[in-house]
Parts: structure tokens; C-alpha cells; sequence
């Protein structure tokens, strides 16, 4: 099913719970200048059922009723605040296009119960289909749908310690000159803290027989283990309003359209801001690309954003302002070795697409759609 389907389902499913259900208005007034706290205190006991009913802000000293504008934009506001670095709720991915929770959270008071009140707040938005500028990284977003996390989803989240690992897959660890054991270091304000990866890990050297055991251990303590309670609270309250067997029938790239809409891609801008290597502007491969291109639908083209850069979410000042692993890192379509069997492969890192010279347009259309609605499964190492 493609995604609209699937939207269209989720969407009839929701409605079918709550038919013949009567819940109570939901009435927050907040102060403009304290959104989150304010928000976080009014919704924090609210019972499950209470959450359901309609939301009416109004934000304190201002007039209006709210016939949905207020709400869109109370949205708008605790998106931008549930990611101020002051919260010490959520950090950044290298580039700050997508955050995921802090392992440090935890110097903030009861900070459980703020992840849960973000996940209420996250789903709430989707069950009552408003849109919010949140964008996180791929291995919570399987977190969320309840998929498996793999070492390769560590590259949107930090590209240069992605490529060190590939570093230690593809060579010999000796010849790399590495001494490493089943532990990992992290700084947490100006302290080296060491967490074993597995029992006894410290004394357990890193070897060319169990590297990728290590890979693996250390990519999940990153994403998974390191902010383990941080992720079963933002659950708890996310699966109060979307039910987890519903959310799952999407993949990651589809909830972030879920959660924050389709934001559309201006094709123009980017073939304005596209680096060519191997090809020209003229190539045949290149026109039938852009060709290809504009006959998709705007989700096709968000999918497509997530392919080549790691997330759909278009940089505010346009694609001349796309960031990749260098800092400011245009798109770029490399030609690449291979033939028309071959799939187009992304570097998400440096926002590239390596693409073989293909023999015709139609084989190009549909291994280039092919490798975009599989997502991961066209990615190479960055």
C-alpha cells in the first residue's frame, strides 16, 4: 500500500474508536512565554480518556476564540520548545535536522513524566491530525513503530562515528591500530563515564571475529539501551492515543510525513542547487532523472528528501542551504560502476546519490523508484 492508502486507513480506523464516544473539551490557557511548562502542568494528570476530547487554547492576556488557528499554533510553538537544548530533553543529529531523547536527561527532575507528556503531546497531534515541525531520527522513529533498530541507522545521527565503524568493518582492526573493548565511553558535563556493553565487556578485547558483535552493542547502546527509559515513557504516553498495532502498519519514513506533513518540494530550487560528478546537466541520465522526478507525487518526493539526505524536512532558506557531513553540502548525483540491474545508491552524509548510467529512461524510472520506496535497503555507506 502506499502511503496515502495507508493514511486513509489509519485515519478511518481512529474515527471507527471513537464512534459513539462523547469526550469533554480539553481547555489550556498558557502563557505565551512558558508554552511547555504550562502546557506539561495542565495535561500532566489528565486520565487517558480526557486526552481524547478537543482541544481549546487560549494563551493568556489575548483575545480570540480557538476555532483551530490557536491549536495549530500552540502545536507550532511546543515543537520548537520540546528541543531547546535547556529541557536537556532531546539531543541533535550531527547536522540538527532530527533529534532523539538525552541520555541525560536525567538531571532534569521527573524527567520521565515530561518524555511521556511529549509523547502524549506527539500523538495527540496525529490522532487529531494536526501537524507538528518535530522531526527525530530514524532509530526512534522504529522505536515508535516497534521495529528493529540496525547498526546502519547511527549514520543520520552522527555520520563521522558511522564511517569509523564502517572504518572497522571493512579493515583489519590491528592493522587500524585500535585497542577497544565491549565498553563505552561517554561525557555527561565534563565526566568520562564508561558502560560496559555486555557483562564483563571491559576486559573483553574487540577482535576481527566479534567486531561486528561490538558494532552492533555500541550502535544499540547509542540508540536503544543508553535512553531506554527515556523511550518506554514517550511510548507510554504516544500509545494512550494511537494504538501501537495502528501506528505500525506505516515504516519510518511515513510517520515523519504523518507527524509533519508533506512540506513541499520545489524542484526547481533543487536542480538550481544540484552538483553533478561524472555527469553533466545535459547527461541523458540527468534529464531522464528530473523527468522522472516531475511526474512523482509531493510524498514521492519527500520520500525520495529522506532517500538522499536522511530526512523530508526542506532547510528553510532553500536547498542552497542543505547540510551535510562538511557543513553547508549542496545535492549531488555522482555516476557510479554498474549496470541496468543495478540499484541508485544515497550517502545520506553528503547528501548524494550515486547513479549508474543507465541504457533508458524507463529503466531508470523504475530502479530509481524501486530503491526509493525501499528506503534503507538502496543506502550505502557514507
Amino acid at each position: 500500500l502506499d502511503f496515502e492508502n495507508k493514511r486513509l486507513y489509519f485515519r478511518s480506523m481512529l474515527k471507527k474508536a471513537r464512534h459513539g464516544m462523547r469526550y469533554g473539551t480539553i481547555r489550556l490557557n498558557v502563557r505565551r512565554s512558558h508554552v511547555f511548562e504550562d502546557s506539561f502542568i495542565s495535561l500532566n494528570l489528565r486520565e487517558t480518556n480526557e486526552m481524547r476530547g478537543r482541544l481549546s487554547i487560549t494563551f493568556a492576556g489575548e483575545e480570540g476564540i480557538d476555532a483551530g488557528g490557536v491549536t495549530r499554533e500552540w502545536y507550532a510553538i511546543l515543537a520548537r520548545e520540546i528541543f531547546k537544548p535547556g529541557y536537556c530533553l532531546f539531543k541533535p543529529s550531527a547536522d540538527s535536522s532530527a533529534f532523539q531523547p538525552d541520555p541525560r536527561s536525567y538531571i532534569v527532575d521527573e524527567h520521565l513524566k515530561y518524555f511521556k507528556f511529549v509523547g502524549r503531546v506527539v500523538g495527540k497531534a496525529i490522532a487529531d491530525a494536526h501537524l507538528m515541525d518535530a522531526h527525530f531520527t530514524r532509530s526512534f522513529y522504529k522505536h515508535i513503530l516497534g521495529l528493529p533498530i540496525d547498526y546502519k541507522d547511527i549514520q543520520s545521527l552522527d555520520p563521522q562515528y558511522y564511517k569509523s565503524l564502517c572504518d572497522l568493518l571493512t579493515l583489519n582492526i590491528e592493522d587500524l591500530g585500535l585497542e577497544l573493548t565491549f565498553s563505552a565511553d561517554s561525557e555527561e558535563f565534563g565526566v568520562i563515564r564508561t558502560m560496559e556493553l555486555k557483562p564483563g565487556g571491559a576486559n573483553i578485547p574487540v577482535n576481527e571475529e566479534n567486531k561486528m558483535e561490538y558494532i552492533q552493542l555500541a550502535t544499540k547502546h547509542r540508540m536503544t539501551t543508553g535512553i531506554r527509559k527515556q523511550i518506554d515513557a514517550f511510548l507510554e504516553g504516544f500509545h494512550e492515543l494511537v494504538p501501537k498495532e495502528l501506528i505500525s502498519i506505516f515504516n519510518e519514513q511515513e510517520l515523519e510525513l504523518l507527524i509533519s506533513g508533506v512540506p513541499e518540494v520545489d524542484l526547481d530550487d533543487l536542480k538550481a542547487n544540484t552538483e553533478y560528478t561524472g555527469y553533466t546537466a545535459s547527461s541523458p541520465q540527468v534529464r531522464w532523472f528530473w523527468k522522472t522526478l516531475e511526474s512523482w507525487s509531493p510524498s514521492e518526493h519527500n520520500k525520495f528528501l529522506m532517500f538522499v539526505t536522511g530526512t523530508s524536512k526542506v532547510p528553510l532558506e532553500g536547498f542552497k542551504a542543505l547540510v551535510g557531513m562538511r557543513g553547508y553540502q549542496k545535492f549531488s548525483i555522482h555516476k557510479s560502476y554498474g549496470n541496468d540491474r543495478t540499484l541508485p545508491t544515497s550517502h545520506t552524509c553528503f547528501n548524494q546519490l550515486d547513479m549508474p548510467e543507465y541504457s533508458s529512461e524507463d529503466i531508470l524510472r523504475d530502479k530509481l523508484e524501486y530503491a526509493v520506496s525501499e528506503g534503507g535497503e538502496g543506502f550505502g555507506f557514507g
